[in-house]
């Protein structure tokens, strides 16, 4: 019987840095469209510059996308800050954000999975949702197990959510999804590009301590209160 090798993941051979994973929910439905979807794109841009100037950040956190507009759609999936390369998104169909919710959680728990089989170290992932509507699947089984995997996930402080409300976003609805201790956040005006800017900083203030660090001050986002996590 030949001798087994080990599991060898070559997403880690070279760099063994602990991971701090974030999943990007962006709704993409037709509402979005015009000045917010090109807004909406220069701040992924800038997102992506901005993580690519701290050398720690690039080595340490991973970036997916999942889009909601015409379908759930996963653009990205998780990849260090050196390969991403930011999508352009186009704005068409309605907003299925309780599946996009969900899809999100299935793909974190396999990337987790991936690290532990590695043995690489991972911080809280990230979950940050941006959306300018409602949800269309309010009333299907996708939203219910979407607040149930967002509750049992920050009750038991293994994830955090991030619910961003843009134009006329319903944020009661939004807050159902959101924690009560970090309620949705609205968006002044098209101010993507500061949005994305605070959200890279904060990445960078969580990526460059130890995992399973508590009680980090994240970066006042401009014009709101600061956040604790």
């Amino acid at each position: 019987m030949p001798e087994q090798l080990p599991f060898i993941d070559v997403d880690f051979i070279d760099n063994p840095e602990p991971r701090c994973p974030c999943v990007l929910l962006v709704d993409t439905s037709g509402s979005m469209s015009g000045a917010a979807i090109d807004a909406l794109n220069s701040g992924i841009q800038q997102f992506a510059q901005e993580l690519n100037s701290d050398n720690l950040a690039k080595k340490r956190v991973e970036v997916a996308i999942i889009s909601f507009g015409s379908g759930v759609q996963t653009i990205q999936d998780f990849t260090s800050v050196e390969s991403f390369v930011p999508p352009r998104f186009e704005a068409n169909g309605s907003t299925p954000m309780g599946q996009a919710v969900v899809e999100a959680f299935a793909i974190l728990e396999d990337r987790k999975n991936r690290y532990r089989q590695a043995g690489i170290a991972y911080f809280r992932p990230w979950i940050f949702l941006i959306t300018d509507g409602a949800p269309t699947d309010h009333s299907t089984h996708f939203w219910r197990k979407a607040v149930d995997l967002v509750q049992a996930g920050e009750s038991s402080k293994k994830m955090l959510f991030f619910g961003i409300a843009v134009n006329d976003a319903d944020i009661k609805i939004l807050n159902e999804l959101c924690p009560a201790n970090r309620p949705a956040m609205k968006l002044k005006g098209l101010s993507f590009r500061e949005l994305f800017s605070w959200l890279s900083s904060s990445l960078k203030t969580v990526s460059s301590a130890n995992p399973g660090a508590v009680g980090l001050s994240l970066p006042p986002p401009s014009g709101w209160a600061s956040i604790d996590i």
